[in-house]
């Protein structure tokens, strides 16, 4: 099932153990290097306790339902320095919405607004790309399939096909090939082209999964 980004914004946490909504959803955590969901920060209701921690990994939900996500208890909440791979994640400070849509021809497509996902997976789906304001008239938004992405970086999404070429289909994700290459940042090649270990922040004093 596919569902908007944007409806998972202020989306209801339940818990089995109290039998009710204990918390609200209120943005997604994307990992840049393979568009996957790692985990949704939460705010408002129990983790207003300094105690306890306020982001839900995407593993420990248990339901996915128009409701809301379905947990066992506030217990399977982390803060972010509890995971190493969600504390990285958010230190490169990602965000898709945004984001400008290039071809690899350089051509400008618009800006990300939105994205969907697969619930069963939480992957992204497609980036839905609101077109500049001269081409909206005619097509006002593009969905762009993650299959379809070559490259991402802080500033931009590059694309392999031109505009004309952009195609909705039912494939589903698994079928299609994705190749992770998102540049990062913080990472500087050294002289034979690799990445500088000494610029990767050391992780050494965080606290493993």
């Amino acid at each position: 099932m596919l569902v908007l980004a944007s409806n998972l914004v202020d989306f209801p946490v339940f818990s089995i153990h109290v039998g009710g909504e204990i918390t609200r959803a209120i943005r997604a955590v994307v990992n840049p290097e393979d568009l996957s969901v790692i985990a949704f920060e939460l705010n408002g209701g129990i983790v207003d306790d300094p105690e306890v921690g306020n982001f839900l990994m995407v593993e420990d939900i248990r339901e996915y339902s128009e409701d809301g996500f379905i947990v066992d208890s506030s217990d399977v909440f982390v803060a972010s320095r509890d995971v190493i791979r969600l504390q990285e994640t958010l230190d490169l400070n990602f965000s898709l919405l945004g984001l400008k849509v290039v071809t690899k021809q350089k051509k400008k497509l618009g800006k990300i607004v939105d994205f969907t996902l697969d619930s069963n997976t939480f992957s992204v789906y497609q980036l839905v790309v609101q077109r500049p304001v001269l081409q909206s008239f005619v097509d006002p938004q593009l969905m762009i399939n993650r299959s379809q992405i070559t490259e991402i970086d802080d500033y931009k999404v590059t694309i392999d096909h031109d505009k004309e070429e952009i195609k909705i289909d039912n494939q589903r994700d698994e079928d299609k090939e994705f190749v992770p290459n998102f540049v990062n940042p913080f990472r500087k090649p050294n002289y034979a082209g690799q990445e500088d270990e000494s610029s990767i922040p050391d992780s050494s004093s965080k606290t493993s999964e």
